[in-house]
């Protein structure tokens, strides 16, 4: 599965680097699709469910700026200087949350935790 989410992102990146906006926007689907199946499917691995997280994350902000350069609205003003494609600075740092999370957090409270499926 990890595979195939690969190749729905990079169909997905094609659209964008092409502006081939049906393509892009189509491949959001199943590319955030199982992105948050593979984050559901590690829920039990702490580090992998946190490193799959923030994969999810930046497939939600790179799609949201796909989106909004497809519809020209990236470059217009959200709040003073602040664009709309700033935006998609929301779920970058949710996903660096995630792995900040994991590396100051847990992993140094857990050192000698194996983690299994």
């Amino acid at each position: 599965m990890e595979n195939l989410h690969i190749v729905f992102w990079l169909f997905k990146d094609i659209g964008w680097c092409l502006f081939w906006k049906p393509l892009g926007i189509v491949m959001i689907i199943p590319t955030l699709a199982i992105s948050i199946v593979i984050v559901y499917r590690t829920r039990n691995m702490v580090s992998e469910m946190c490193h799959n997280l923030a994969i999810t994350f930046w497939i939600s902000a790179n799609s949201y700026w796909m989106i909004s350069e497809f519809l020209k609205f990236d470059a217009l003003s959200f709040y003073g200087v602040i664009t709309y494609k700033h935006l998609a600075l929301i779920p970058f740092f949710l996903g660096v949350f995630c792995l900040a999370f994991y590396y100051v957090i847990w992993h140094p409270r857990h050192p000698n935790e194996i983690e299994t499926m």
